[in-house]
């Protein structure tokens, strides 16, 4: 096997967790493809992209996307405190009343840790941004009017190469921003209504 990014060996830890996201069973709604991976960010890297479907050819989905990118330096370095770091985003719009709702990042975040610790992913260090968006239209854009939008950004170092369920945890968090049940007991998912249905 060799590395998509650098062309070099892909050393044995990095390989065994690629072995272990194509293993991961991600939910039916979702549509998953490799994307290029970064090189300038580690040694080793694997990316991915996902929709919520139905998405438009060559687009992302209207109610849900995401990137998931995984980092690998045997180097180990100090602000990862381990050889793998795992960068995630995921965004999804909403109706601008749930846009403005002051808990929203909170609860976004909280889905991330939550679905971290359902799928039972081990990891440490997660730190992350969760940012709601609110636009108007104006001009020839004003037939648009009103909208919103969630993205989270996140990243979190995982204690060894089982990345299945970071990959599955991911998943569940575009789907479960998409307002797609279900969902574990306890967690509230979005109203699917969405701007212009």
């Amino acid at each position: 096997m060799s590395d998509t990014v650098t062309g070099s060996p892909v050393p044995a830890p990095f390989g065994a967790a690629i072995d272990s996201i194509h293993a991961a069973t991600l939910r039916s709604e979702l549509v998953v493809t490799e994307l290029p991976a970064p090189g300038s960010l580690a040694p080793h890297s694997i990316a991915f992209a996902a929709d919520v479907t139905p998405a438009r050819h060559s687009d992302d989905s209207d109610l849900a996307t995401g990137r998931f990118v995984l980092l690998y330096d045997p180097s180990s370095p100090d602000a990862w405190g381990g050889p793998f770091r795992v960068v995630c985003f995921a965004q999804a719009p909403l109706e601008t009343d749930i846009g403005v709702d002051p808990f929203l990042a909170a609860v976004a975040w909280s889905w991330l840790i939550d679905a971290l610790d359902t799928r039972g992913a081990r990891y440490h260090s997660p730190s992350g941004t969760a940012t709601k968006i609110l636009s108007t239209g104006f001009g020839e854009l004003q037939v648009q009017g009103d909208g919103a939008q969630i993205e989270l950004r996140a990243s979190w170092s995982p204690d060894d190469s089982a990345l299945g369920p970071h990959v599955e945890a991911w998943g569940d968090l575009v789907c479960m921003l998409a307002g797609l049940p279900p969902v574990p007991e306890g967690v509230s998912v979005l109203p699917t209504r969405r701007k212009g249905a």
